[in-house]
């Protein structure tokens, strides 16, 4: 199965496609998408109680996001999905819906882990 890596350089993060590079936004735009540059690992009562037998060693362990962007490689599914969504920020939005696709990838990772 064929993984496409992300990149970030010169302030911009990009997806690797079959086709070359795909833009996805500014590194600052998704930093401030998910509330900043480092991410602290927690856990909720409710997770702690509903699966005990949970590893929960790293609550409290602070995450480069940058680094965690970097790291992420994604599926063909994936970046196909990333390739259709535009581009450009639709009129009072904030992020573009290539952006923002990127970005719950990115919260969903930085919740759950990368699996």
């Amino acid at each position: 199965m064929t993984r496409y890596q992300t990149h970030v350089e010169d302030g911009n993060v990009s997806v690797e496609t079959a086709d070359g590079r795909l833009e996805i936004g500014a590194v600052e735009t998704i930093l401030s998408a998910v509330g900043g540059p480092a991410w602290t690992i927690q856990y909720t009562g409710a997770e702690k109680q509903r699966y005990p037998t949970m590893d929960t060693s790293d609550e409290g362990l602070t995450v480069d996001v940058v680094d965690m962007i970097a790291s992420m490689e994604h599926s063909e599914r994936f970046v196909s999905m990333l390739s259709a969504q535009p581009k450009t920020i639709p009129d009072g939005g904030d992020l573009s819906p290539r952006t923002g696709l990127f970005v719950g990838k990115l919260l969903e990772n930085l919740e759950n882990g990368i699996s």
